[in-house]
């Protein structure tokens, strides 16, 4: 029984830190990177604010070959929305829908995920030339996880995870436009 109450008291008490150590933990996350292309801005541009061709570069796109698509809209312009459905938990339901296009600057999208949770976030793509055949592309995310579950964004290590399918993606990109 004494071992019982033991087990119980430490059983409560990491509740109780995760609980507190969770109020103390930001619920908001962002995440940017970034690759230099060698390519004209006009032409790394064009391919990119192309929704239906992240399917040739972003990680999760290429996660399931298999994935359901659906498309809203033009292409390219404000309101297009690109849907998916994957059966790989890793990909889950959602949408993308572009919300924003500053031409050949930035182009800014609103996530909206519904399997495996439900969430929306902001995403975007910003343009920079460096030379007239180098462009700098930027791709970042802007999350948020309410109390308690953003206790899940340091033990997960989201911003890092977020963080290296963009730098797949975005070495995806470099190396279609490249080659």
């Amino acid at each position: 029984m004494k071992a019982l109450k033991i087990i119980g008291g430490l059983l409560v008490a990491i509740i109780a830190l995760a609980l507190i150590s969770a109020a103390l933990i930001s619920k908001d996350y962002s995440v940017e990177e970034r690759v230099t292309i060698d390519r004209p801005l006009d032409e790394v541009y064009g391919f990119a604010k192309l929704l239906k061709n992240q399917g040739q570069y972003s990680k999760w796109q290429l996660m399931d070959p298999d994935m359901e698509h659906y498309y809203e809209g033009v292409d390219g312009t404000v309101g297009f929305v690109s849907g998916w459905k994957s059966d790989n938990p890793d990909v889950g339901e959602g949408e993308q829908e572009i919300i924003a296009i500053k031409d050949k600057e930035r182009i800014d999208y609103e996530l909206r995920f519904f399997v495996p949770f439900e969430a929306s976030d902001k995403a975007y793509l910003v343009f920079k030339e460096i030379t007239p055949n180098q462009t700098e592309v930027s791709w970042g995310f802007e999350g948020r996880m309410e109390y308690p579950m953003n206790l899940m964004i340091p033990l997960m290590g989201m911003e890092t995870m977020i963080a290296d399918d963009f730098q797949v993606g975005l070495q995806n990109l470099k190396g279609l436009l490249e080659n």
